[in-house]
């Protein structure tokens, strides 16, 4: 029975016809799996999934300051980027803490910030803050109750969906690009980006639309032999792990810099914005700890939390963890001192008492063949 006091996404009703098992998200009730988390995270790496991620924030920037605000509060140059160009990027508080990280996009005539479901109250009212602060004129929409977003990601996605949005040619768009079609006199935007380490696309169209977003996906997603079948969080959490993806809230907060988080190449040290200070600090000093990638000797997943030790004393924690079924190994990122974050050296964690051995890797863990 669904919680009245939770939100419901535009496809909420699919979800229920589905099977899902619904969970409390981010005051969101959303599917944590439908069939299976290892089934789920198999059908991404092999085939392709449907991931309903409407949950997540979308702000729509525009007016003659919206650029110049932007560049401020985000870690990257975004007045390099071209109409049609998305960037990861970060936001942060001024010791350089992260509050939170986003996909930044210019349209023709507006920008499109995405951020974390969690953080949108956060982010919407650091921006508010931000603008009268420092009187920049621009209007700020936030539209993630009004639009519905799903993404679809796997290596059979993109031929999958080709001829089946008009007026997009799907293979023809860039990663970290996108491109904005009229159907029916409404708009939908087709982002050629995700958070699984698949090839795919993320797409955005107004909620009262969300049935025919289905109907364009055509084959029965409750089919076995489907090539896009629906799948919930968990799946996500576990695939976005082994393409080594920070998740907010374990890699990143607001005590965590986005360069010991291995994220520089994210943040633009030559322009001023908001944290840049304390960034370059870090930078020129070095920072004291860094996120590396683990993989354990047991097949026991490592926890948030856990600590992880070098020589029998603590040099930091796990923030991620988990068996993966694409290596069938157990790993895990986590905060390690700087001193001791060289690939190959040999830890180990505490798994409640537990000593397990754990070597650091390099990340990601896993990456897509080249031919997908």
């Amino acid at each position: 029975m669904a919680d009245p006091g939770l939100k419901h996404t535009p496809f909420h009703d699919f979800h229920l016809n589905a099977g899902a098992k619904l969970v409390d998200f981010a005051g969101w009730e959303m599917p944590i799996l439908y069939r299976g988390i290892v089934d789920e995270h198999v059908q991404t790496r092999t085939s392709g999934s449907m991931f309903d991620v409407s949950h997540m924030g979308r702000l729509h920037l525009k007016g003659p300051d919206a650029e110049r605000f932007l560049n401020h509060v985000a870690t990257r140059n975004v007045a390099q980027q071209t109409v049609g160009q998305s960037r990861y990027s970060l936001v942060c508080n001024a010791a350089g803490g992260v509050l939170d990280d986003v996909i930044i996009s210019r349209d023709a005539k507006h920008w499109l910030v995405v951020c974390n479901a969690s953080n949108r109250d956060k982010i919407v009212a650091h921006f508010t803050a931000v603008r009268r602060a420092t009187g920049m004129d621009f209007d700020l929409a936030d539209q993630t109750e009004a639009t519905a977003m799903l993404a679809l990601q796997g290596p059979k996605v993109i031929d999958k969906l080709a001829g089946r949005l008009p007026g997009v040619d799907v293979k023809a768009i860039r990663r970290y690009h996108f491109e904005t079609v009229n159907l029916l006199m409404v708009k939908i935007g087709v982002f050629r980006s995700g958070y699984t380490g698949e090839d795919g696309v993320e797409l955005i169209l107004p909620a009262r639309m969300a049935p025919m977003a289905m109907k364009m996906l055509g084959d029965r997603m409750d089919r076995p032999e489907a090539t896009i079948r629906p799948a919930g969080l968990g799946a996500r959490d576990t695939l976005r792990l082994e393409a080594s993806m920070p998740l907010y809230g374990h890699e990143l907060t607001e005590s965590l810099d986005p360069i010991s988080a291995g994220l520089q190449w994210a943040v633009d040290l030559k322009k001023d914005f908001i944290g840049a200070a304390a960034l370059r600090a870090i930078a020129e000093s070095g920072q004291a700890k860094k996120l590396v990638g683990l993989q354990l000797a047991t097949r026991r997943i490592a926890r948030q939390g856990s600590p992880i030790e070098h020589n029998g004393q603590p040099i930091g924690e796990v923030t991620s963890g988990t068996f993966s079924p694409t290596l069938q190994k157990s790993i895990a990122m986590g905060y390690v001192s700087a001193a001791e974050s060289a690939v190959g050296t040999e830890l180990s964690v505490d798994l409640k008492g537990a000593k397990e051995p754990a070597r650091i890797v390099a990340m990601p863990f896993y990456k897509r063949p080249q031919s997908s």
